[in-house]
This record gives structure tokens, C-alpha cells and sequence, in this order.
């Protein structure tokens, strides 16, 4: 069994309110030196057998078009072993 993770960040562009806040309320808590947050989303999934090119590029698919919005947002796949 395999898995794989999809982290999905905004572009550095498109602001990020969220990411802001959090960053402000570090300060606030203490942690000195943050200079900057992104707020973003990840997903993990298990997959039966390996992952092979085919299996990726599937993956690639519904990252571009379920589980990020492309005009905003970027993602990045990584196979994580176990």
C-alpha cells in the first residue's frame, strides 16, 4: 500500500486573509521572527499497489481538477513511505 500527499497553497499572488491572521496572532503569543504564513490544505491518500507513472498522472488529474482550483492555487504530489 502507498501514500500519496497533495499539498494545495494559494499562489503567492492571491492574497491570503487567513495565513495573515495567523501570523498576527503568533506575535501576539510570542513567537518572534515569523515573517510570513500561508494558509493551505493537504490531502492523503492510500492507494493499493505502487504508484506508477499511470497511477500518477491520474493523480496529477485530480489535483488540477477536484482538489485545487488552478486559477488560484498551486499543488504539489509527494509519495510518502512508510
Amino acid at each position: 500500500m502507498a501514500r500519496v500527499v497533495i499539498d494545495v497553497m494559494l499562489k503567492p499572488e492571491i492574497l491570503d486573509p487567513q495565513g495573515k491572521a495567523v501570523e498576527g496572532a503568533l506575535g501576539r503569543l510570542g513567537l518572534a521572527g515569523v515573517t510570513s504564513v500561508r494558509q493551505g490544505k493537504s490531502f492523503a491518500l492510500e492507494i493499493d499497489g505502487e504508484v506508477d507513472d499511470a497511477r500518477l498522472a491520474q493523480i496529477h488529474d485530480l489535483a488540477g481538477s477536484l482538489l485545487s482550483n488552478p486559477v488560484i492555487e498551486d499543488y504539489v504530489i509527494r509519495e510518502v513511505t512508510a
